[in-house]
């Protein structure tokens, strides 16, 4: 049996299909990030803590983050970007501003910033408020 490039089209579907999942995986397989593990790196009165920047096994872009967030601090001015994000509050109290107003979290308390929408949160407590965010297809034009 002869093959072309005409053939082509017909076949790489096939061809994909028989690969294994593992062949087409990328990014981060299972894992435990233990909090006391992971490396701190100190801003001021803030800690950050990396724990991933990775793609899913499809390749999708994901990055997990925590922040400890001193009393009266901003992690920065507020900003938009392509990506969505989900922030997860740990502990504290933040004023989180997005899509034109300004919402106080406590603690277990979650946001969803759609793509290209302007947010920021500050601390306008006494004490740390710590969270977790979680960027979705970061670096996606």
């Amino acid at each position: 049996m002869s093959i072309t490039r005409r053939d082509l089209p017909f076949l790489l579907p096939a061809l994909a299909a028989a690969l294994p999942v593992e062949a087409a995986a990328s990014g981060l397989g299972a894992t435990v990030f233990q909090y006391e593990e992971l490396p701190v790196k100190p801003n001021g009165q803030n800690k950050g803590r990396a724990v991933f920047d990775t793609t899913t096994h499809s390749g999708f872009p994901i990055e997990l983050h925590m922040t400890e967030l001193g009393p009266g601090q901003s992690p920065h001015a507020p900003h938009r970007h392509v990506n969505e994000e989900v922030l997860m509050l740990r502990r504290g109290i933040l004023d989180a501003t997005f899509g034109g107003r300004t919402t106080r979290l406590t603690a277990g308390s979650i946001i969803y910033m759609e793509s290209n929408m302007e947010h920021g949160w500050r601390n306008p407590g006494t004490e740390p408020a710590e969270y977790f965010v979680i960027a979705l297809g970061k670096g996606k034009a």
